[in-house]
């Protein structure tokens, strides 16, 4: 009896962190980041440069594409170096409490991070006030990142 209690016990937590462990949501189209877009180029092009079918890599359940065999290799390397915070959403929806697409030709590296916005016109009110901006979204992105 007590061995399968002991049993029963270890397949709850293993069933557990399954279920604790999930990935984070990731703002694809038809299954593709950024659309499309190379986050690796962002901070070493200093533009949105368009990826390629080429070179694509499978991470947190999207595709991501690249510019160049450098970019893939060094985006498998270290993914969240250069993966866009809050998943790729809008930054600045996200400090509002809410999920937006994001247009790739509107981003800001702060402190060596990607961050996404909606639209150019979004970008700009984000770029008012970036630390509150941020400070606001990292404290609803763990919810935001559990919802649909």
């Amino acid at each position: 009896m007590k061995n399968r209690i002991a049993q029963f016990t270890l397949l709850f937590f293993l069933f557990s962190a399954v279920s604790f462990a999930q990935e984070k949501a990731i703002f694809q189209k038809n299954g593709i980041a950024i659309n499309g877009h190379d986050a690796v180029a962002y901070f070493t092009d200093s533009k949105a440069v368009e990826g390629s079918e080429s070179f694509v890599f499978e991470w947190m359940g999207a595709k991501w594409l690249f510019s160049s065999s450098e970019h893939l290799e060094a985006f498998k390397a270290n993914p969240e170096k250069y993966a866009p915070q809050f998943g790729g959403y809008c930054a600045y929806g996200v400090s509002e409490n809410h999920k937006s697409p994001t247009d790739p030709n509107a981003w800001t590296i702060v402190d060596q991070k990607l961050y996404l916005n909606y639209s150019k016109k979004v970008k700009e009110l984000w770029s008012k006030d970036v630390p509150t901006r941020i400070q606001k979204a990292n404290e609803y992105w763990p919810t935001l990142n559990k919802s649909n």
